[in-house]
């Protein structure tokens, strides 16, 4: 098995190995590309997107400073915005569905890192998908952790640190993350929130 076989089986994998050290050096490649091009340049931003990330749908944006690791990990639905200063540290899947609101400074964390410090320091980790369902807010400055799944109809309020997985129609703050809120589907929302 290779370490990117490994790395993509949620296995321990060297991530210092000469294939997976190229992908992230385009992916980085890639990111630097994004950040440096002006707002003004939507379409050229849009392709730089698209050859990006694995998947993404229509009205795909991301604003600049964003960083990924490699990129085709991460799959996005319809109508998805990043907010500036984001982080997908994609070693695992990560997938979006429609329309999901990121605000500035969230972090996707899949990379895992063994405790014992012999295994660590000879550049051995392991990663855990996330996957955030349709219709959801992420508030500023939430980290999302290896392993997470993230409902449809869910609102992350800011400073959350999510661990475990958030249920469906869901309001989830704190750190670790918990659900304060149940959210109603069927009916439209006008509430404003403080997160």
């Amino acid at each position: 098995m290779t370490e990117k076989e490994k790395m993509l089986a949620g296995e321990l994998y060297n991530s210092t190995e000469k294939t997976l050290s190229d992908e992230r050096v385009r992916a980085k490649t890639l990111c630097e590309m994004l950040n440096r091009t002006s707002v003004s340049e939507g379409d050229k931003r849009q392709e730089i997107v698209k050859e990006l990330l694995g998947k993404s749908g229509k009205n795909a944006y991301i604003e600049s400073n964003v960083w990924f690791d490699y990129g085709y990990n991460t799959e996005v639905g319809e109508n998805f915005y990043v907010n500036h200063d984001c982080v997908f540290l994609d070693c695992a899947k990560i997938t979006f569905g429609d329309n999901v609101f990121i605000a500035p400074q969230c972090g996707f964390y899949t990379a895992g890192h063994p405790l014992d410090a012999e295994t660590r320091n000879a550049f051995l980790e392991f990663a855990k998908p996330i996957s955030v369902g349709s219709d959801v807010w992420i508030g500023g400055g939430v980290k999302i952790m290896p392993g997470v799944t993230v409902g449809d109809n869910v609102v992350i309020g800011g400073g959350s640190v999510v661990v475990k997985d958030i249920p469906s129609d869901s309001v989830a703050v704190g750190n670790p993350a918990r659900v304060i809120k149940k959210l109603p589907r069927d009916k439209k929302r006008t509430e404003k929130t403080d997160f």
